[in-house]
């Protein structure tokens, strides 16, 4: 989990239950020894206490027998999707079963060229997302959110705008209220994004379908906890081009 160690939580990394977990990921590493290990987290966890905590990491895996390599990337510059959602990504290969390992590489930057209407639907018309003069801020989000090209948040105090042009961080608590719903302007009024809207800039594709049991808070939750689907993909080409390469 990343809540340990993103910067907009309480960063006790080690010292949190949640970012422990790593150890028991490596104990299954030691038992298992996979030809190939992929983790993904906040980009704080590199500089987390001083870069101690992902010196540790680093440490550990290596200690087992694997070479790591790591690179910070954003979603905007390697998968082509417009949501500003920088992440770490590690990848570890067994030093005994994989003999080329030394020639991987992470993918290289691609250009942007999808915009957040590429991601969001203009046929939405439940009521259950739109804001309106019942909400205590809504006449400062009237006065804020005044364009169809941006996407906006709440801050508490504020509104802020975007101004990238690309979706803000979707986070696990965006469904719950308060300052991190995304929020855009439609010509059917303002409202928050719809859990399909989160998935679209999280790259799913379009057939994708969440259980049907499964709660709209839950549904935001587990899109704000999910990775960029396209860049996942194109990390694991990288991979399966160093494997394929020992076959």
């Amino acid at each position: 989990p990343c809540q340990a160690f993103s910067i907009a939580g309480k960063q006790l990394g080690f010292d949190d239950t949640r970012g422990t977990l790593f150890f028991d990921v490596a104990d299954i590493i030691d038992r298992r020894q996979p030809d190939v290990v992929f983790l993904e987290n906040v980009k704080n966890l590199c500089s987390h206490d001083g870069g101690r905590t992902f010196k540790v990491i680093k440490l550990r895996l290596e200690e087992l027998g694997y070479a790591v390599f790591y690179k910070v990337m954003n979603a905007t510059e390697y998968a082509n999707v417009p949501q500003n959602r920088e992440r770490i990504f590690i990848v570890a290969f067994n030093k005994e079963k994989v003999e080329n390992y030394e020639s991987f590489e992470f993918p290289s930057e691609i250009r942007l060229t999808k915009t957040i209407h590429d991601c969001i639907e203009e046929s939405v018309a439940d009521n259950r997302y739109f804001y309106d003069a019942r909400m205590s801020h809504y006449d400062e989000l009237v006065k804020a959110i005044t364009s169809a090209d941006y996407v906006y948040q709440w801050r508490r105090q504020y509104v802020r705008q975007n101004k990238s042009g690309v979706c803000p961080t979707l986070t696990a608590n965006m469904g719950t209220g308060g300052h991190n719903v995304p929020l855009i302007l439609t010509k059917s009024g303002i409202r928050k994004l719809t859990p399909r809207e989160c998935l679209n800039f999280q790259g799913y594709p379009a057939d994708f379908q969440f259980p049907s049991e499964l709660s709209e808070s839950a549904k935001y939750k587990q899109a704000g906890n999910s990775v960029v689907v396209p860049l996942i993909d194109r990390i694991c080409q990288q991979i399966l081009s160093v494997i394929n390469r020992n076959l």
